[in-house]
């Protein structure tokens, strides 16, 4: 049985990832000599809304055919990136991410979309949804980003129209340096 790591998403157009990597890079390069922090690349920058563990290859049509039906009944929501937080906090953080402004939509979106992943039969990870893009992940142990989480609070990114929803496969190891090699392997158009 052939299965693979997935998840749905929203992937922010390339304006908000300019300006988003614009704000961040003087902040990375601040940093940088202390190799604390793996800074998601450009491409990889996303809202997961529901993380699918292992998918089977076999469910997948089952999952975009129930992700159609769910796309056909939502329409696009405004979004910004806003201030930073971390994951577990601050003081031991492991992932750095940027806040979402516009999530009234996304909490209903990320329920549905858990739904329509379990009832296509698709393993959903059980984490509470918490609207973020993630930014950097701790190498290592857990590190303090009191500092740096400081100079990324000004963070606001232009708004944007999400339109579409992901579905990407994420296959661990074959990407530049050991990271992730993304793949879409499906978008869900919302209709405006």
């Amino acid at each position: 049985m052939v299965s693979m790591r997935a998840f749905l998403a929203i992937v922010p157009p390339p304006e908000v990832v300019e300006a988003l990597e614009a704000f961040v890079q003087p902040r990375r390069d601040a940093v940088a000599s202390r190799r604390e922090w793996r800074w998601v690349r450009p491409e990889h920058l996303h809202l997961t809304l529901a993380f699918l563990p292992d998918l089977e290859e076999w469910r997948e049509e089952v999952l975009i055919e129930e992700g159609q039906r769910w796309a056909d009944r939502h329409t696009p929501a405004v979004l910004t990136l806003v201030g930073a937080g971390a994951f577990a906090d601050p003081g031991a953080a492991r992932v750095l991410w940027a806040g979402v402004r516009g999530t009234t939509a996304l909490e209903p979106w990320a329920k549905g979309l858990r739904a329509v992943a379990n009832h296509a039969g698709v393993r959903v990870d059980g984490t509470r949804f918490h609207p973020h893009l993630t930014l950097a992940r701790a190498i290592g142990r857990p590190h303090p980003a009191g500092q740096l989480l400081q100079s990324l609070d000004t963070l606001s990114s232009p708004s944007w129209v999400a339109s579409e929803v992901v579905l990407v496969a994420s296959h661990l190891g074959q990407g530049p340096g050991g990271t992730p090699r993304y793949e879409v392997r499906h978008a869900w158009p919302l209709p405006a």
